[in-house]
C-alpha cells in the first residue's frame, strides 16, 4: 500500500488502518492460549517475529499490549529484555522484525514495515483480549524513531508510545493524542542528546502532547531501571 492510500484513512478508526494492513498475510488461531514467547509465522521471509502471553492473562480478561521495535539489523530477540516486565506488570508484548536490515527511514508508518506491523497487530488482536485503553508502540534506537514517527501518526491506535534513545522524528501526519515516554542517555555518541531528545521533546510539550521525559547518565541504550519505568507508566492508571 502506498503512502496516497494510507492518507486516504485521514481520522478513520482503528479498523480501517487494521483491515487495510492484512492483505499479504495469514495465520490461523492457535487451539489454546500460547502463554510464553510464541512465533508470529505471518512472514514467508526469514524475518518474522514472536510475541509474549503472559501467564496472568485470562481469556475475556482484556490486557494492555505493547508492540516493541528493534534497532538497526536487530530482530526479536533484541527486545526480549521487555519480556519479563510485560510477565510481572501484565502486559502482551509483539516482537516484529523490520522487512529490511531496519525500519523505513523516509516515511515512518507508510512504508513496507506498516503492512507487516499491522498483520501482526491484527492477528494478535484477534486470538487475545486487549485493553483498546492501552495500546502502545515501542522502541529502541532505530526501532525508537520509526515508533515515534509512526506512533504520532496512528495515534488512534497506539495510544501509548515508550521511547528510548530515539533519533528520528519525521511523522508525515498527526492523528490523536498518545501520551509518550521518552528517555535518553547524557552520554549517547550515536544520537547525540542534543540534536535528538533535547529537540523533540520541547516540540512536543507545544503541541499539547503528555509526556514524560528522562534523561539518564548513559549511552545509547537504557538502563534496566528507566525501561521498568515506562512499564509503571504505561499501567499506572489501569482499572483493575
Amino acid at each position: 500500500m502506498n503512502r496516497r492510500a494510507f492518507l486516504k484513512l485521514g481520522g478513520t478508526a482503528t479498523a480501517g488502518w487494521l483491515a487495510a494492513s492484512r492483505a499479504g498475510y495469514a495465520q490461523e488461531p492457535p487451539e489454546k492460549i500460547p502463554y510464553g514467547e510464541t512465533p508470529l509465522n505471518l512472514s514467508d521471509d526469514f524475518r518474522d517475529g514472536t510475541f509474549y502471553v503472559p501467564k496472568s492473562y485470562t481469556p475475556g480478561v482484556p490486557m494492555p499490549l505493547l508492540m516493541m521495535l528493534h534497532g538497526y539489523s536487530g530482530g526479536s530477540q533484541s527486545v526480549r529484555f521487555t519480556f519479563p516486565l510485560a510477565e510481572e506488570f501484565g502486559v502482551i508484548v509483539i516482537a516484529p522484525e523490520s522487512r529490511d536490515l531496519t525500519w523505513g527511514q523516509s516515511i515512518p508508518g507508510f512504508d513496507a514495515d506498516v503492512k507487516y506491523l499491522g498483520a501482526a497487530f491484527r492477528y494478535v488482536n484477534s486470538i487475545l483480549d486487549v485493553d483498546p485503553t492501552h495500546v502502545a508502540l515501542g522502541g529502541v534506537s532505530d526501532g525508537a524513531g520509526y515508533a515515534l514517527s509512526m506512533g504520532l501518526a496512528y495515534g488512534d491506535t497506539f495510544n501509548h508510545l515508550m521511547i528510548f534513545s530515539t533519533g528520528l522524528m519525521i511523522p508525515m501526519r498527526r492523528q490523536g493524542m498518545p501520551k509518550i515516554f521518552l528517555a535518553h542517555g547524557t552520554r549517547d555518541v550515536q544520537m547525540p542528546i542534543d540534536r535528538t531528545a533535547r529537540l523533540w521533546v520541547p516540540k512536543l510539550k507545544e503541541e499539547g502532547y503528555d509526556i514524560t521525559y528522562r534523561e539518564y547518565d548513559g549511552g545509547h541504550g537504557a538502563p534496566p531501571e528507566v525501561v521498568r519505568e515506562s512499564f509503571e507508566w504505561f499501567v499506572s492508571d489501569l482499572k483493575r
